[in-house]
């Protein structure tokens, strides 16, 4: 039988595959042990960081809390007064104004609110603080016949008396005041406020009067017999309901010889008697 290979053929060809092989273990060992893994620029990297981020997963988490500054209050705003009734005779000043829901009655020099009255026209009144000048307009309010509005006087000059003189005397059924105490109200309203305080008395938005607040012991006041809470309701059958009403009775007092005088003392009027001599 006729072999298709020469043996020395066989035996070359498989001495060279175990060649080749021997060859190729030998350079994976160099390769593991000192060749790069991949190409020479292959680094490896050796104690690095994980990448996170933080996340926030409640919507509803409350912030942490800021301090907010309170800002600060300014005491004594010009804002808080408002201006009722103004007097303004040649030699006298006098204003009525509501502060913090009280009403109270200021000749010029005299302060409310840390604000001193420097002087009025014929719809406002000036006031000054710290060097500084405001002006405060008049409330008007016309509800039917009734009008608060400025009053001024028909005087052209009258003198300041500064001693109180007269007295008044009870006679029995009514008082009599002397003439020339009722004088020196008339030209001194500064006076009247000093010894006796009224505030306005209303009723929703309609003024009722003005209630007695203080009389001061010693004084003429003191002897009219009126007292602290009285209501006046009406002086000479003219109802006192509105500070118009007021100063028309004050600007006259002074033409009148008899006064009558209706107050409300708890749940009961009266009437109070005086003859000016």
């Amino acid at each position: 039988m006729k072999h298709l290979f020469k043996p020395q053929v066989v035996k070359g060809l498989w001495a060279l595959l175990i060649l080749l092989l021997v060859v190729k273990s030998i350079w994976f060992f160099v390769e593991v042990l000192w060749l790069p893994k991949i190409g020479v620029e292959h680094m490896e990297k050796k104690g690095g960081k994980a990448l996170y981020y933080r996340v926030k997963l409640s919507p509803n988490e409350v912030a942490a809390p800021t301090t907010i500054q309170e800002p600060v209050q300014t005491a004594g705003s010009i804002k808080d007064i408002k201006l009722l009734a103004i007097y303004n005779a040649s030699d006298i000043t006098v204003v009525t104004v509501e502060h913090k829901r009280k009403t109270k009655v200021l000749a010029k020099g005299e302060e409310i609110n840390g604000f001193v009255l420097e002087g009025a026209g014929s719809n406002y009144a000036t006031f000054s603080k710290n060097a500084k000048m405001y002006k405060i307009n008049l409330i008007i309010s016309t509800k039917g016949d009734d009008t608060i509005k400025s009053t001024k006087s028909s005087s052209s000059s009258v003198s300041t008396v500064n001693k109180v003189e007269g007295d008044v005397v009870d006679a029995g059924d009514h008082k009599i005041i002397d003439k020339s105490l009722v004088d020196h109200y008339a030209k001194n309203m500064d006076d009247i406020y000093k010894n006796i305080g009224i505030s306005e008395v209303k009723k929703g938005n309609d003024l009722q009067g003005f209630r007695i607040s203080f009389v001061r012991k010693g004084t003429p006041f003191a002897k009219l017999g009126v007292k602290r809470g009285d209501v006046i309701k009406a002086i000479n059958g003219q109802k006192i309901d509105s500070y118009d009403a007021a100063f028309d009775v004050y600007k006259n007092i002074s033409n009148i010889d008899n006064l009558t005088l209706v107050i409300e003392r708890g749940k009961e009027e009266m009437e109070l008697e005086y003859e000016v001599n």
